[in-house]
Formats: structure tokens, sequence, C-alpha cells
């Protein structure tokens, strides 16, 4: 019987999930994108910017969308309209003590976690996995656990609105539940992908004020740039409340960290 690492674990295939610089099998999960012999590392993006010699988000994009830039053997796209690598797909109510223990860990809450996410089981390569779901607009979910990180197709945006003139964007749902850690409930849109920054637009564009909150990499910076010049004077670049960090759930990790050694010295 496999254990609960191996069934967590997402070991069966390369994959991309919301982040282009993240690969996801167990071979290749600790292998950085090449630097091209340049003396430097980056990410997918980075990588992409150097081949085709420029710093516009859309066009690397666009260009990525039409080649393959990885030196690797063919592999599945991040999540391809007819996704045939995962089998038996089981969808429950979040209560698994090693995601919710993860989430944790994440500075997410229990409750937080159970109202905006599922816990989903599936099979692939003839093996049984579980991991965290978060379902997009589409009906796709977005995947995590401690070992894995992709999604169950269709990929789209995840939105999340009320009756407010105010949203705020994020590239995956962790940083959607570490803003509601941090400040509470809001409109959001999850791009899941910055490549559906495109589709999320319409939507951003009915709000008369938009809050980037996305990554402090050179990926995250363009796409917010790329938001930003869409949706003019409406839009505002968040990402400065936790700009020593590499993302807000970081920034809550750190936060959350810190208040647990001020509550043990106060002990």
């Amino acid at each position: 019987m496999l254990s609960m690492e191996s069934r967590m674990r997402g070991d069966m295939q390369v994959r991309f999930g919301g982040r282009y610089e993240e690969t996801y099998c167990r071979k290749a999960a600790r292998r950085l994108v090449p630097s091209l012999r340049l003396g430097k590392g980056g990410n997918i993006i980075d990588l992409a910017m150097e081949l085709y010699q420029t710093h516009n988000i859309s066009e690397v994009l666009h260009m990525m969308e039409r080649s393959i830039i990885l030196p690797t053997t063919p592999t599945q796209s991040t999540c391809p309209q007819k996704d045939t690598s995962f089998e038996d797909i089981y969808v429950k109510e979040l209560e698994h003590p090693a995601l919710l223990n993860y989430l944790l860990e994440r500075g997410i809450d229990s409750i937080t976690a159970k109202s905006l996410c599922v816990e989903i089981h599936y099979k692939s390569d003839g093996k049984r996995y579980f991991a965290i779901g978060f379902k997009n607009d589409a009906g796709g979910y977005e995947l995590r656990n401690l070992y894995f990180k992709g999604c169950i197709a269709p990929k789209a945006i995840t939105t999340i609105r009320s009756p407010e003139t105010a949203c705020h964007v994020f590239e995956g749902f962790m940083d959607y539940l570490s803003y509601l850690a941090l400040h509470g409930k809001c409109d959001a849109v999850v791009l899941n992908s910055i490549v559906n920054i495109p589709s999320a637009l319409p939507i951003l564009n009915k709000y008369s004020l938009v809050c980037c909150h996305l990554d402090n990499d050179n990926a995250g910076r363009m796409a917010t740039k790329q938001i930003m010049e869409a949706l003019e004077n409406k839009c505002t670049d968040a990402s400065n409340e936790y700009g020593a960090y590499k993302d807000l759930n970081e920034y809550l990790i750190s936060k959350s960290a810190t208040f647990q050694q001020k509550g043990k010295n106060n002990s």
C-alpha cells in the first residue's frame, strides 16, 4: 500500500502550475531553469525573455504559446483542454489532516480553507493521490499539496464577487487565502496563471479600483504592469505590503512565525 507521502507526491509527470517558474515531478522538482551560460538564474519567463530578446510580457507569452522552449523531451502542457492524466476524480470536503496541516504551516486556518477549497482524490498512472483543490470559473481545479502543484483542466481564472467597488488580483489561490487571513473578505480575481490576464481584464474593468497583489519577481512585476497599463488610473500595485518577500503567502508565513515567537517569549 502506498504511503501517505507517496500518495500526495505528484511524481508522474512534468507539469506547470500557477507560476511558470516551477516544474512538478520528483526528478525535475528541484531543477532550475537553465541559465544559458549567462551566469544568472531565473524562471521560465526570464528564459523566454532571453530567447526572444524582449521584455514585453504579452509578446513573451504569445511566443511561448507558439514554441516549446523547455530543454526536455515532449511533455503535456499545463492543463490541456482534454486532460487524460487524471482518472477516478473524487471531490469531497477538505478534511484530511495532512492537507489541513500543510495549509496551517502556510498560515491558512482550517475554517477559511474549508470555506473555499475542497479535497480531491484522483488516480494517475495507476496510483492514487490526493490534494487541496481550488475551483476555477470553467469547472477545473488548481491542485496543491506539500509535494505537488498542478491542475485539472480546464485552466481558467477564479472570480469571487459581491457588491464591492474594489477588486483584488492574485496569481494563485494561496495568496488569495493569505489576503483573507491578513485583511478579511474581498472581491477577488485569482489568475491561476498570469497567462490568464487577458480573460481577467473585462471583469476587472467593471471595478472602480483594482489592487494587484502579484509576485515580487520579474514575471509578477511585468504582469502587474500589463494590468495597470490596460486599466490605467483605476489600478494600483499593492505589492509594497510584502516588498521584502517573494509573495503574499511568504509574508504571511513570516508574520505568523514572528507572532508565534513573541507568544513563546511572553509565556
